[in-house]
């Protein structure tokens, strides 16, 4: 015990010894007393944190680390006064090696940090509880490495945290709870883990992008469990259930959702196709009842594929340049418009195979555009035209009359 009591003071002594190297090579290089030295906390934490970092192969992200000089110069390292206030490890370059190693847990020791950041790499092992230390964090990234274990809980005594980006890793387990009650909160990325459990509520009025896709969540989601000031939203990629109907119809400054390949069920309300969406994917999931937007649709890209939807398509979707309505259960006539756009090549695609569609008005002379795609695959309907389907869609053209009269029945 004594040895190593000893040890521990001989390695303090070097690490203080080094630092105090640096501060006079400062000292010499300005011939006077220096502006601003490293606080030797924040520097000995900068020791702890190399050590525990490689560059990859290719990388010389920290050629720059030589702590015979000011570590405010060294890459990546951003400093107000005395103290480290951003930290950015490894080269953010596009297609940068960037590092392997694990974080140290020395990391919270830089008191006045407001951006941590770590590039795509190999970094390890799990995220260091003490970054709960760090009460002036208002940004943390640390996407597409391999870092493992929970979201630690003490996250949530983060105040300040706006971004939290932890996206592309191998974390398990929830979300703690609390960290949806952090009142700053304007982006939450966690997609591509190994999260399981149930979305919590999240509070913050400022929540712009909620990103958690591909993980393992389950269970509904309580209409009032997300703020309305949501602008990105994508739970796809998880095994969610229960309706939307009311969640929906309070998020109206969305303009990207996708809640594609889970289990959700229920009627969509009409004026979700009024919001200012780009691109709306609800496909694969257990949606059922009638389509009825609320207005004409100027969404370019809507995915209502592989669900329960019935009755008969309305025209109001006639003008969305990509639309996937197939493997559903509509039925009726093709609406005219649809044809008029079609032909005039305003429609890029058009699936409306594995339904129970009786009819389309299109002239079996009429050349659709190259640019176009329809099919009409596996209907109530014989085929007005020959046009190429996915090849997922199958070889039969037409759908069995003892189904279709089944259905009208």
């Amino acid at each position: 015990m004594a040895e190593t009591q000893q040890k521990k003071k001989v390695d303090m002594v070097k690490l203080r010894r080094q630092w105090c190297i640096a501060l006079c090579i400062c000292l010499l290089q300005f011939n006077s007393v220096c502006v601003a030295i490293l606080d030797p906390v924040d520097f000995l934490a900068l020791q702890s944190i190399r050590k525990g970092l490689e560059d990859l192969p290719g990388s010389n992200y920290f050629s720059s680390w030589d702590f015979t000089s000011d570590p405010c110069n060294f890459a990546g390292v951003y400093c107000d006064s005395d103290k480290v206030i951003s930290l950015n490890l490894g080269d953010p370059r596009a297609e940068a090696p960037g590092l392997t190693g694990r974080i140290d847990p020395a990391i919270g020791k830089l008191s006045a940090l407001a951006e941590l950041s770590i590039v795509p790499g190999r970094i390890f092992g799990a995220l260091p509880q003490s970054i709960s230390n760090l009460k002036s964090l208002r940004f943390l990234a640390v996407s597409r490495n391999f870092i493992s274990g929970q979201i630690p809980a003490t996250l949530s005594q983060l105040h300040s945290l706006r971004t939290l980006d932890l996206s592309y890793n191998i974390f398990t387990g929830p979300i703690p709870a609390a960290i949806g009650t952090l009142p700053e909160l304007t982006n939450v990325i966690l997609g591509h883990n190994r999260l399981s459990g149930s979305v919590p509520a999240f509070t913050s009025q400022t929540l712009t992008r909620l990103d958690l896709k591909h993980n393992d969540f389950s269970g509904t989601i309580a209409p009032n469990s997300l703020p309305s000031s949501l602008q990105y939203l994508s739970l796809s990629w998880n095994r969610l259930s229960g309706p939307v109907y009311g969640l929906l119809s309070r998020l109206d400054q969305l303009n990207y959702l996708d809640l594609s390949m889970n289990q959700f069920t229920g009627l969509i309300p009409g004026r979700v196709f009024t919001f200012p969406i780009t691109n709306l994917q609800l496909q694969r999931n257990l949606f059922f009842g009638p389509v009825r937007p609320a207005d004409q649709v100027s969404i370019p890209t809507i995915d209502l594929s592989y669900n329960r939807f019935s009755g008969e398509i309305s025209p109001l979707f006639s003008t969305v340049q990509n639309l996937y309505l197939n493997n559903n259960r509509f039925t009726g006539q093709v609406p005219g418009p649809f044809v008029d756009r079609l032909l005039a090549a305003n429609i890029q695609v058009l699936y409306l195979q594995h339904n129970f569609l009786t009819g389309i008005q299109i002239n079996p002379t009429a050349e659709i555009p190259l640019s176009s795609s329809l099919c009409l695959q596996y209907n109530c309907m014989v085929l007005p035209v020959q046009t190429p389907c996915p090849l997922k869609s199958g070889k039969e053209k037409t759908r069995p009359t003892a189904q279709c009269n089944e259905w009208r029945g």
